[in-house]
């Protein structure tokens, strides 16, 4: 058998035991329970915990789900305005005079100190606020996710009733432009492809993650776990933040949200290129052996399937053929769950190659710009390479 038959069976190998033994990643049934049942007999106090900068173009839409939360129990909103430079906190104040609901506090924490993300400053200052409150839980979700009325209802009787330390939903995203059609549903399944929901989970194992828009979190836990303070200095926060928990012998839990939504626009290509390349490289720990790994797998995975179906039919190659038409036939079946999930065409499954290319490059390039010395950029902020972090004291 020729090279490319070899390489492209190696890859219908790798598809079979993906659909098989990465746990069932591709399906879209991990979510909260529909309604409280049964429902906590008592409803604990819990602060929400919301760091924005430079979040004005979507607070209008954001915050106001929050105010507006029908919660039987005590819950307090506090938004930290992390060194916002177009009105973020008095728009945020603005609001909540006039929406009325839940009380808000707006605050700010000034800037971070050496070796703190400023998002995670931010929600250091907030949880500091919400802690004279003595809030059983703590809601953190970001600036640019909008919550359907039951949503913190929903989410506190999922941690009861499941004796989770950590509840995450992985907020629906935005899909109205032709770029945010083909890269973001590919962007959750990836996710998922790494960090199988039902493994995260379970008791004891290994797999740890959550999705930063919304997590719920045990006050206990946070403390036991020291966060944010024991992951300062994490550009991916919200997966270190259930690593740091499970570690301390804490249950999590993440899924698909069915009625929390980003707001956040991404109308052109550059947008999503700048969301995946600030943290890909640090997903991959900054090692180049990891990359260059990574680049090989997502070249036999992804990109070998329809090349092996195109040369085997060009040349004539029956076997080429039929190994690279049948892994890519599989690859689109494991895709159109997540499609549906974001109410778009099954028919879109297919060209998942076209976007895992985007990614390999994507993932390429923020290696470079980590080698440029630029470290990870977001909103006007550069953060320091991990080797050029102080020592901790």
């Amino acid at each position: 058998m020729s090279v490319i038959v070899w390489t492209a069976v190696g890859s219908l190998a790798a598809w079979l035991w993906l659909l098989l033994g990465q746990g069932f990643f591709w399906r879209t049934d991990v979510r909260l329970p529909p309604r409280e049942d049964p429902a906590p007999r008592d409803w604990p106090a819990v602060c929400v915990v919301v760091p924005a900068r430079d979040e004005a173009a979507v607070l209008r839409e954001s915050l106001p789900s929050l105010l507006a939360q029908d919660y039987p129990g005590r819950a307090e909103v506090f938004l930290v305005d992390d060194g916002s430079s177009d009105g973020t906190g008095r728009l945020a104040r603005e609001l909540g005079r006039r929406g009325g609901g839940l009380p808000l506090t707006v605050d700010s924490p000034g800037e971070p100190p050496a070796g703190w993300t400023g998002k995670l400053w931010a929600v250091r200052h907030g949880i500091g606020l919400a802690r004279a409150r003595d809030p059983e839980y703590l809601l953190l979700t970001d600036a640019d996710i909008a919550h359907a009325p039951d949503s913190l209802r929903r989410l506190v009787a999922a941690a009861r009733t499941g004796g989770f330390d950590v509840v995450s939903q992985m907020a629906r995203l935005r899909v109205t432009t032709r770029w945010e059609r083909l890269v973001v549903p590919a962007f959750v399944y990836f996710f998922a492809q790494l960090y199988p929901f039902r493994w995260i989970g379970r008791r004891g194992g290994r797999t740890a993650a959550a999705a930063g828009g919304c997590v719920l979190l045990r006050a206990e836990a946070a403390e036991r776990a020291r966060i944010p303070d024991s992951i300062r200095h994490a550009v991916i926060d919200d997966v270190a933040l259930a690593r740091a928990v499970k570690r301390g012998g804490g249950h999590i839990w993440l899924g698909l949200a069915d009625r929390v939504d980003s707001v956040r626009p991404y109308p052109r290509l550059l947008d999503l290129w700048r969301m995946v390349s600030r943290s890909a490289y640090a997903q991959l720990r900054h090692n180049p052996l990891l990359l260059l790994g990574t680049v090989a797998g997502l070249a036999l995975v992804y990109l070998v399937p329809p090349a092996a179906l195109a040369v085997g039919l060009a040349a004539g190659g029956g076997a080429a053929a039929l190994a690279g038409g049948a892994a890519w036939l599989v690859m689109a079946g494991t895709y159109v769950p997540m499609l549906r999930y974001h109410g778009l065409s099954p028919w879109l499954a297919p060209l998942l190659p076209f976007t895992a290319l985007l990614y390999l490059l994507m993932t390429v390039d923020s290696a470079v710009q980590h080698y440029r010395g630029r470290g990870a950029a977001w909103k006007g902020r550069t953060y320091a390479r991990p080797d050029a972090l102080p020592e901790e004291g």
